[in-house]
């Protein structure tokens, strides 16, 4: 065989699950995954003939649903024009078009000054935002600042720049002498309250932690070396769709500024109208120095992050003579971009946004039925970003042992059922707690959350035999 040759695979694509001789490198060795060969609105349909409803939005990145033939026709289009363009050379109207949307979209000092950084993902926007904040201080001839403070239990990305910032422990073990520890305040965790108190008689103590943090003594929590602060404001797989309570967000951009520190909101999972309002933040009137989003940016059609820059920030480099030291060669991809903006408009046609509400309502009234069952904690969350979480004492609220694996036999079991949910583990302490979460996308039909609830019913009637 000449050395140029590819050499012929045994892989079978109406095989029913990839094989041991799999060229793809996967994401867990011990498991066999079936073959997905077609997405239709809310479904995956697999090459063995099965088909599941996609409760989770493939990780909260299907917002608009599969299969929009729309997307597709967008992207070819682009790609027929100018598949590609490298950034240190070119714009393109694709791009420009895309970045003054979002900035429309977002908080009002995005407007009129803002400006978007796009990536591949939500790992490349959190290391863009890293070396964003750090460079920002450079220029203001404050040298000293380089500290990106974050939460225990947090997750912020998988390349180590982002893995430094996270604070789920479990992520980070493999790692550690690999990270550096810039600090981590207490999580805003209101069912396992790490003050162990109750709101709003706590009166935010998690989010006093910060201001403890700040104001502490020592080169570990010295307040002249904290450059920024990064928060999911409705936490996604860590703790499985936690909301904050009213006034914490508000109390956090409030520290963060009588400090002189930047706001960093991670709405990765969070953004493009997942929890109802463009961004979480919206909530709550928060207005962050810089935005990360992607999942649901370009709804899983093609890869895309975005870091959003306020004006303040922006304005910065703007007057600074250097060069921001940083770059990705796909940034800013002209394909990406189009599929993105293809996204938005179907939004737009459709009223997909005003539909989030409406669907979460109808997803929460089918689930709730759950909340008698003896080991379902708590059902929380906001717009369709939804998490339930698994305990062994209801009262006590105590979590199942790491080894019992619960959220995974319960995703398992959901599956058989024809029923894809998201598991994780650790929110508790990062290695025990179990959850799952839900996160349809935005056209997910009332019948289908009653599919979701009676394919959950049936996995706990499983796992948790009387």
């Amino acid at each position: 065989m000449r050395p140029w040759s590819v050499p012929r695979l045994c892989y079978n694509p109406s095989e029913t699950s990839m094989p041991n001789h799999s060229a793809l490198f996967p994401r867990d060795f011990h498991k066999s995954f079936p073959v997905a060969v077609r997405g239709q609105g809310s479904w995956i349909f697999t090459s063995d003939g099965r088909k599941f409803l996609d409760a989770h939005g493939q990780a909260a990145v299907v917002n608009i649903g599969h299969g929009v033939p729309e997307i597709g026709r967008a992207m070819a289009a682009q790609a027929s024009q100018i598949a590609f363009a490298q950034t240190s050379q070119f714009h393109t109207p694709v791009a420009e078009k895309l970045a003054a949307r979002l900035l429309a979209l977002a908080p009002p000092n995005f407007q009129n000054g803002g400006r978007v950084y796009f990536t591949s993902g939500g790992s490349e926007a959190t290391e863009t935002a890293i070396k964003l904040v750090r460079q920002y201080y450079l220029d203001k001839g404050l040298s000293e600042r380089y500290r990106i403070i974050s939460r225990r239990q947090s997750y912020h990305g998988s390349t180590l720049g982002a893995m430094t910032v996270s604070g789920n422990l479990m992520r980070r073990a493999p790692y550690q002498p690999m990270l550096a520890e810039w600090g981590h305040i207490a999580p805003c965790f209101c069912y396992h309250c790490p003050f162990e108190r109750t709101f709003p008689d706590c009166h935010l103590a998690c989010a006093d932690d910060l201001e403890t943090f700040l104001s502490g003594n020592g080169a570990s929590c010295a307040a002249n070396t904290a450059a920024a602060f990064i928060f999911e404001p409705v936490v996604g797989a860590t703790l499985g769709a936690a909301v904050p309570p009213e006034g914490y967000a508000a109390r956090i951009a409030d520290i963060c500024r009588r400090h002189g520190i930047l706001l960093i909101a991670d709405e990765v999972m969070t953004g493009i109208g997942r929890t109802g309002k463009l961004f979480a933040v919206q909530h709550w009137g928060v207005e962050p120095d810089i935005i990360l989003t992607g999942k649901g940016i370009a709804s899983g059609y093609a890869p895309l992050g975005a870091v959003l820059v306020a004006a303040n920030v922006a304005e910065a480099f703007e007057r600074s003579p250097r060069v921001f030291q940083h770059g990705f060669t796909y940034q800013s991809h002209p394909i990406s971009a189009a599929a993105a903006n293809a996204v938005l408009d179907y939004i737009e046609a459709h009223n997909l946004f005003a539909r989030v509400s409406t669907a979460s309502e109808a997803l929460r009234a089918a689930l709730a039925p759950l909340a008698s069952h003896p080991h379902v904690g708590e059902i929380r969350g906001l717009g369709l970003l939804l998490g339930i979480e698994f305990v062994r004492d209801k009262l006590t609220r105590a979590p199942f042992e790491p080894s019992q694996a619960m959220g995974e036999k319960i995703r398992a079991a959901a599956m058989e059922e024809g029923v894809l949910t998201y598991p994780t583990q650790g929110c508790v302490d990062g290695a025990r707690g179990d959850e799952i979460l839900l996160a349809p996308p935005f056209i997910i039909t009332p019948e289908e959350s009653a599919l979701i609830s009676s394919a959950l019913a049936s996995a706990l009637a499983k796992v948790f035999p009387s």
